[in-house]
């Protein structure tokens, strides 16, 4: 019994500090307040968007933490990854990103391309090495390249560079939520502001 009431008191203090923390979040501090929200791609559902990029050592470090937070995602929230492409080193990962969608092999190769940079110390943040590292996907690289340049590609290029300005953003990472918010960081703290978020958001706050 004394084991119970131990475990129940500090379920308690847990549960406690856990909401005296979300009170903590300050908009200014902990995340920014768009003054022009951006319209969200699907109505109904509360869009948590993703920007990265694949030679950015703070998104390596920010993976991990939003990998576990998808294994718990809500389901009245919609998930968007969203490659930046604000300047030309950029837009040629954010490019290969797409292309790994385009091709059906993304689920394989993102996390392995941070890990292969970030680990393995490898220089795969240009055009020719994304088409060489592909390869072990089972893409030539004359189809990885004939994608890489299609207008499908252009066209998504396009769409995050406009989003990016949208969002006003200066760097990655960034989280979005819901068109109105934005967090940036690189440790645990960034899914507790963004749940705090979703949860100011479902309750209409």
């Amino acid at each position: 019994m004394k084991k119970f009431l131990f475990g129940s008191l500090v379920a308690a203090v847990f549960a406690v500090s856990g909401s005296a923390m979300a009170a903590d979040f300050v908009a200014g501090k902990d995340y920014t307040v768009l003054a022009n929200p951006v319209q969200v791609e699907v109505p109904g559902k509360i869009e948590v968007r993703e920007f990265f990029w694949y030679g950015c050592p703070h998104c390596f470090k920010l993976e991990p933490y939003m990998q576990t937070w998808l294994k718990n995602m809500p389901k009245d929230v919609r998930f968007v990854r969203t490659p930046a492409a604000m300047n030309p080193v950029w837009e040629q990962g954010a490019r290969a990103y797409y292309v790994s969608e385009a091709l059906g092999v993304r689920q394989k190769t993102h996390l392995m391309l941070f890990h292969a940079i970030h680990e393995g110390q490898k220089p795969i943040l240009e055009k020719a090495a994304f088409a060489k590292y592909f390869t072990q996907f089972g893409i030539p690289e004359a189809k990885f390249n004939s994608t890489y340049d299609s207008f499908p590609i252009a066209s998504k290029i396009a769409q995050a560079q406009d989003l990016a300005k949208r969002y006003q953003l200066t760097g990655v990472p960034a989280v979005t939520v819901n068109g109105k918010y934005v967090i940036q960081g690189e440790d645990g703290k960034v899914t507790q502001v963004l749940n705090y978020l979703i949860e100011k958001e479902r309750s209409g706050k």
